[in-house]
C-alpha cells in the first residue's frame, strides 16, 4: 500500500479497479475487453498505463510467473471505500464520521436488507 491508507486514485484507474474487484484477477487484454469492448491498440496501451500506476500506488498486484502477466487487486474494495470515506471525514467534518452518515440516511433509500445490516452493525458496536 501507498504511505497513506487511502490512496489517491483518478476515475479512470478506479474502473480498472472495479473491473478486478468484479472480474478477479485478469490480463491487460481481458481488462481492455471489459473496459473499452470495441477498443483499439491505444485503449490497450492507456490500461496498460493505468495498471503501472495501480502498481505503484501499491494497489494492484502482478504476476510475472507467466510470459502474459495478470494483474489482481493489491487493497480489497471494503478497505478502499473505508480509506476514502475516512479521508472525506478527516476533510469535511473534522474527522467525524457521523455527518457523513447521517446526510447518507437522509438522502438515499436504503432497502430493507440494508437497514437491517446497519442495525445488526450498530448493535454490534454497542458497549456491552
Amino acid at each position: 500500500m501507498a504511505e497513506r491508507d487511502h490512496p489517491d486514485v483518478t476515475d479512470a484507474e478506479l474502473g480498472v479497479l472495479q473491473a478486478l474487484w468484479e472480474n478477479g484477477p485478469s490480463t491487460i487484454r481481458q481488462l481492455t475487453d471489459h473496459l473499452y469492448p470495441k477498443g483499439g491498440t491505444s485503449h490497450y496501451a492507456t490500461v496498460q498505463k493505468l495498471l503501472e500506476r495501480l502498481e505503484s500506488k501499491g494497489c494492484v498486484a502482478r504476476n510475472r510467473s507467466s510470459m502474459t502477466h495478470v494483474f489482481a487487486a493489491g487493497i480489497n474494495r471494503e478497505a478502499f471505500v473505508g480509506g476514502q470515506l475516512r479521508a472525506v471525514a478527516e476533510r469535511l467534518c473534522g474527522g467525524s464520521i457521523a455527518p457523513v452518515l447521517t446526510h447518507l440516511l437522509k438522502t438515499e433509500t436504503l432497502s430493507e436488507d440494508d437497514r437491517k445490516e446497519l442495525r445488526i452493525l450498530l448493535n454490534a458496536s454497542l458497549p456491552k
